[in-house]
């Protein structure tokens, strides 16, 4: 009999693990978009978003996850699925400018509408924020480009991590889209 209440007890563990419900909230956040507009946790209340971390001057990971966020959005799209949000966060702040973050997105074929491209924090700011409340390492060192995580994040309506994605190489080869959108699709 235990052995039965045993069983049961560890499917119940692992549902739970691979339900869709998300994880604590991540603090509340206002910061600048693109546009030079304040963009942050308000906008996104009640909604599904998707969350990386970039910056523009990046020579390896930092385009092809940008451009892999288009294909995600693009796919979403054609799928019908509305109302996600997509946030970038700038893990160079100090260089990255709402002018320097649009210059960057205009080689990118996207919608702008959903996707906020933030800054408008200090350094400091971002390497905490990141790996308080992403579980990610962001570190700019005094030379060289800024070290920071390749996952793309799916968020829950209520500002919860539903799960990461990892982006192994960072170059956006075998990213698991249709994983990701089933994952969206189940929050939204």
């Amino acid at each position: 009999m235990w052995k039965k209440g045993f069983i049961l007890t560890m499917v119940m563990v692992i549902l739970a693990a691979c339900s869709i419900s998300g994880g604590n909230p991540i603090e509340r956040f206002s910061y600048t978009d693109q546009n030079g507009q304040t963009f942050g946790s308000e906008q996104l209340d009640g909604k599904v978003w998707v969350a990386n971390f970039i910056f523009t001057s990046c020579t390896t990971v930092c385009p092809p996850m940008t451009y892999n966020m288009t294909l995600l959005q693009d796919q979403l799209e054609e799928e019908g699925v509305e109302d996600v949000e997509f946030v970038s966060f700038s893990v160079d702040p100090e260089v990255d400018t709402p002018e320097v973050l649009t210059e960057f997105i205009s080689d990118y074929n996207a919608n702008f509408e959903n996707w906020h491209f933030l800054t408008g924090y200090s350094q400091e700011t971002i390497e905490s924020f990141a790996r308080d409340e992403f579980g990610a390492l962001v570190k700019k060192p005094a030379r060289g480009e800024v070290i920071h995580g390749t996952s793309l994040y799916v968020m829950d309506t209520k500002g919860g991590v539903i799960k990461d994605f990892p982006l192994v190489d960072g170059n956006g080869e075998n990213v698991p889209f249709d994983e990701i959108v089933k994952t969206i699709k189940k929050a939204n």
